[in-house]
């Protein structure tokens, strides 16, 4: 059985999946650890690991401590294969879990949970899943995490998970974006929905608008002046010394005014600028979380933008994800031009 996307030969994981959601495949109990002793062996390692046999230690700096704790059980429940702990995580009476770059989607918690019980074992032995960055409180989130090579692939990827919890803490909408050349175009092709099965929406109105109001209001400015493109509107939201990411083009650029002077020169060829974009959900606290985005003119159709705020409520991190498979060598050669500074 292949559990390796694009490599040729047997089942995609697309396949094992929907047979799985079906009922055709099922873990046996015995290979689920209890959750009581998974996170014992957890919380023995101390602060000097987040995730058991993960030397990486997550930035919780725009994220609440309650955040940061509560999700912790969940990756390594992932980590450990432990279905049952993992799917604890998530609410059975409201469920949404999305990819986002696939089209993949369960809209019921049962059906997510038959559908990992065929996948898991198939990853390999020591496959881990770990946050790297965690935005937002335990209303909504913005999880950027990691997942090792085999899982998704024959290389590693990098994940945003577009989150919202319930009062009681339990997931009730989860949006995976990544970019898909990590592991390949032909991929990608290969395992994404057909164009009639990809979600007609991405269910965010299942749990309303729960980000505080200083975010909301951020991603309301921001996306505003990208909109219009309006570029100085745009920058007075920035810190000084803020730093622009943009993931599948590989471009980082410090510095308020740098950062104007390429948005300027590339915001025709920006997905998540000009007319056409706009917003589909906001996460996160006042400090840390961003912004679900769509747009209908460019060969890119969605996307997600992580934002960190400074006290004073500006933007000191901007982080933009999206498919790379949908953007040609001409794109990218433009992004990279458009970043030279004369």
């Amino acid at each position: 059985m292949s559990h390796s996307i694009g490599t040729g030969g047997g089942t995609t994981r697309r396949q094992l999946l929907r047979g799985a959601a079906a009922g055709g495949t099922a873990v046996a109990a015995a290979s689920l650890l209890p959750a009581g002793s998974a996170w014992a062996r957890t919380a023995q390692t101390g602060a000097r690991q987040y995730v058991t046999g993960v030397n990486v230690l997550p930035d919780t700096s725009h994220a609440t401590n309650a955040l940061a704790a509560h999700i912790r059980g969940y990756f390594q429940a992932k980590s450990d294969k432990n279905l049952d702990w993992q799917m604890s995580y998530f609410s059975r009476e409201q469920f949404t879990y999305i990819d986002a770059i696939l089209g993949w989607h369960w809209y019921a918690w049962q059906a997510m949970h038959d559908a990992l019980a065929g996948w898991y074992p198939t990853w390999p032995e020591n496959s881990k899943s770990y946050p790297t960055r965690i935005l937002g409180d335990t209303t909504s989130a913005i999880l950027i995490f990691t997942d090792t090579p085999g899982m998704f692939g024959p290389g590693q990827v990098r994940n945003f998970g577009a989150v919202n919890f319930n009062r009681q803490g339990k997931i009730e909408r989860w949006v995976d974006y990544w970019d898909a050349r990590q592991f390949g175009v032909a991929g990608w092709e290969k395992e994404q929905e057909a164009p009639g099965q990809w979600p007609t929406n991405f269910r965010e109105s299942t749990v309303g608008e729960a980000a505080s109001p200083r975010m909301r209001r951020v991603v309301d400015d921001l996306s505003h002046a990208l909109r219009k493109g309006d570029i100085p509107a745009a920058m007075r939201l920035f810190s000084t010394d803020a730093v622009y990411e943009d993931v599948p083009a590989h471009i980082q650029i410090t510095s308020q005014s740098s950062i104007q002077a390429y948005l300027a020169k590339a915001a025709s060829v920006l997905p998540y600028v000009g007319a056409g974009t706009g917003v589909r959900h906001v996460l996160g606290n006042d400090v840390g979380g961003g912004y679900e985005w769509t747009a209908t003119n460019s060969p890119v159709p969605r996307g997600i933008t992580a934002l960190e705020l400074d006290p004073w409520g500006k933007i000191e991190r901007f982080t933009a994800v999206w498919n790379g498979a949908y953007a040609d060598d001409a794109m990218f050669t433009a992004f990279a031009q458009k970043a030279v500074e004369q």
